[in-house]
């Protein structure tokens, strides 16, 4: 946890605490968490609650990577969580770790123009890897690949024993994880490497406690410190100042880990910093117009890259809020923003599967925005963008809803409702519709009751239109408690 305060524009870090809870240790062969496990992850965030306690809502961002990325009972962790934390706990892909950490180690190490920057974070369930260059802040490569020190202490090095042989597999494990990686790292001319978290950390601290000043890590001392580890028979004998019990544990995995990634790639130097995802994520929080536009400019991209019609996506979004600031008028519910921005994206984006073909666009558009790296999105906002999409025509099953931990189905189906109208609206791709034409009635105190009322001028010289909508009619009348009427007038 790292608390700070914005002074004049600069970040001033005024606490710091740091608990090993090694989450990924309870993960069993099924990918479920054990009870243990998740005790101490709650007892930690509890700790943390404390401090945070009286935080506005808006100066708290919590993050979780690799392990409940992958937990299958992972909510049941979140829902543990979220009574004793007033804020809620947002998973993160790898490949936005990896983004947060190269942004994270970038606001804080002095670089060139020139540069080409490589940024390696070994945690306890993944690594993330993420090149950039030039002055900005925004990486051109990210990934996420599932190695880290716990499982491959649980897998290569039972017991804490150490071995040659199991120190070789991890790092040949290790070189296999990115060997698709290799060449397009390698063709970027990396000039500057940076590493960071515990064990890039505790690398850099044995060196210290070696005599070696700059603590830069060079293939002679790496090869040098890994000689001198397998004189060990088990990590606890291993007795290094600066490595604590608790780091010895992971530390000889996380050393092949990182072995194979430095010999795979090349690398002459790597420098520590002790900057990474904390600081990233602070960084956003801190310059919240920046993290909006970030994902803005996420959407705006997916869309060039997938040729959509920028006219006619334009006029969607432009429907859907019109019809929704006439929900908010009238609605006693009230639609968080960031939902509201959700919605909106979703109508910007939602053919971008029209480039494999018309035939089940729906599915198309949605797999492509829930599997693309979408730099700015947790997992739980990329989730609902492509569910939004994935129903944004044809049948409709609430039941095949995914859950949410984030957010509320009773926010969700408005929004899924009017992005359905709003794209029906517009099926015949009119830059000149009139959409004074159309009015959003609720039902009293039914929300997913809608009247949408049609200028009788407007239906006659556009009959496709209400056969679409008719249409409609069938597909919500299929759906519990859903109801559309049209009336013209």
């Amino acid at each position: 946890m790292v608390i700070a305060r914005c002074i004049d524009g600069a970040i001033q870090i005024i606490y710091k605490n740091k608990q090993n809870v090694h989450l990924a240790t309870g993960l069993n062969s099924n990918q479920e968490l054990s009870e243990s496990s998740l005790k101490r992850g709650i007892d930690c965030l509890t700790l943390f609650a404390e401090r945070l306690n009286g935080f506005p809502a808006d100066n708290v961002r919590i993050v979780a990577t690799h392990t409940l990325r992958v937990a299958k009972n992972r909510h049941q962790f979140l829902t543990a969580a979220a009574k004793i934390l007033p804020y809620p706990v947002e998973i993160i892909s790898g490949q936005e770790e990896a983004r947060l950490i190269y942004l994270g180690t970038m606001i804080m190490e002095p670089t060139s123009a020139s540069d080409t920057k490589f940024v390696i974070d070994i945690g306890g369930g993944s690594t993330e890897i993420a090149i950039g260059k030039g002055n900005g802040l925004k990486p051109i490569i990210v990934d996420s690949r599932p190695m880290g020190c716990v499982t491959y202490a649980k897998q290569f090095f039972p017991d804490q024993q150490i071995n040659k042989n199991a120190f070789q597999q991890a790092k040949l494990a290790a070189e296999q994880q990115i060997e698709c990686m290799i060449n397009i790292i390698k063709k970027q001319n990396i000039t500057i490497a940076f590493g960071t978290s515990g064990t890039i950390k505790s690398i850099y601290n044995i060196l210290l406690d070696l005599g070696v000043s700059d603590g830069i890590i060079t293939p002679k001392r790496l090869n040098d410190l890994i000689s001198y580890v397998l004189e060990f028979k088990s990590s606890q004998e291993i007795d290094y100042p600066s490595l604590s019990k608790e780091r010895k544990t992971v530390f000889v995995s996380g050393l092949a880990i990182f072995n194979g990634v430095f010999d795979a790639l090349g690398l002459e130097a790597l420098q520590y910093s002790p900057s990474a995802l904390r600081e990233g994520v602070l960084y956003e929080l801190i310059d919240k117009p920046n993290y909006g536009d970030i994902r803005q400019t996420t959407a705006l991209s997916l869309a060039q890259h997938y040729n959509i019609d920028k006219r006619h996506a334009e006029q969607v979004v432009k429907t859907a809020k019109y019809l929704f600031s006439q929900w908010k008028e009238q609605s006693s519910l009230t639609i968080p923003i960031n939902l509201e921005a959700i919605l909106y994206w979703a109508a910007q984006l939602h053919e971008v599967g029209l480039k494999i073909n018309f035939s089940s666009i729906h599915k198309h558009s949605s797999y492509i925005l829930l599997n693309s790296n979408l730099p700015g999105f947790n997992e739980e906002q990329q989730l609902l963008l492509a569910t939004l999409v994935r129903y944004h025509r044809k049948s409709i099953n609430i039941d095949e809803l995914p859950y949410f931990s984030l957010f509320e189905y009773k926010h969700i189906i408005p929004l899924l409702q009017i992005l359905r109208l709003s794209i029906l609206i517009n099926n015949q791709r009119n830059a000149e519709l009139d959409l004074h034409a159309f009015h959003l009635k609720l039902a009293n105190n039914k929300l997913t009751e809608i009247t949408l009322e049609i200028n009788k001028i407007f239906i006659k010289n556009n009959k496709l239109i209400l056969l679409d909508l008719e249409q409609e009619q069938k597909y919500w009348n299929s759906v519990n408690h859903w109801k559309l009427l049209i009336e013209t007038h």
